[in-house]
């Protein structure tokens, strides 16, 4: 199995990680709001230490490592910021004439792509789906469901901050925040199933061979 964890694959992966924790501890220092920055970044201080600890007895993709990076990134700019002011927001929302700033769409379109891949990867790997067409019905059906647990827990923040978590939510004002959340995150895992399946297969069909050496 460690003939993935070459110094080749392990050196990208080191300076990746160095990078995010050092973008982790910027971002910490002057938050728009401290509560809001520590929830947003949680995904990222559970998942550094689990892909490290997975990474000699199951290596991920090269894809799907890329992926982490990119989400990642967006979940640590969103906490630095809030979503409803990331100056990239912003300049979407300028360019493309909207009424609010829709940089957590960018978020939750990450939210569906990357636990899509994340699942798809597991399920193939584990031989635990058989047939594609069911094998893309069980990934989209878990994206929905990590969104939906995702919303029970914007709510429950909801409840339990009141007004505190208004920066969380990030809902400026959308009675709808919550439906076109889930979409899209729906949105971005039928875009990972379209557009990644083929190459995503092929990395896998890599290590699976390796690992029969």
């Amino acid at each position: 199995m460690f003939d993935q964890a070459t110094p080749q694959r392990t050196k990208p992966l080191l300076i990746a990680s160095a990078l995010l924790i050092a973008l982790l501890g910027l971002s910490g220092l002057r938050p728009y709001d401290f509560a809001t920055w520590v929830l947003e970044v949680t995904p990222v201080l559970i998942a550094l230490p689990i892909l490290w600890a997975s990474y000699k007895r199951f290596p991920l993709t090269t894809l799907l490592y890329v992926f982490i990076f990119a989400h990642a990134l967006v979940l640590i700019l969103g906490g630095a910021y809030t979503y409803a002011r990331v100056p990239l927001g912003f300049q979407i929302q300028d360019w493309l004439g909207l009424h609010r700033n829709p940089y957590d769409k960018i978020g939750h379109f990450f939210q569906g792509l990357v636990p899509a891949l994340v699942a798809r990867e597991i399920l193939i790997r584990g031989q635990h789906v058989n047939g594609r067409k069911m094998l893309a019905f069980i990934v989209v059906c878990i994206v929905l469901a990590i969104s939906a647990t995702y919303e029970f827990i914007e709510w429950g923040a909801a409840l339990a901050m009141g007004q505190g978590a208004d920066e969380f939510l990030g809902t400026q004002g959308d009675q709808w925040d919550t439906q076109s959340d889930m979409f899209f995150a729906l949105i971005g895992a039928a875009t990972a199933l379209a557009l990644f399946s083929g190459l995503q297969d092929r990395q896998i069909q890599r290590l699976t061979n390796n690992d029969a050496r």
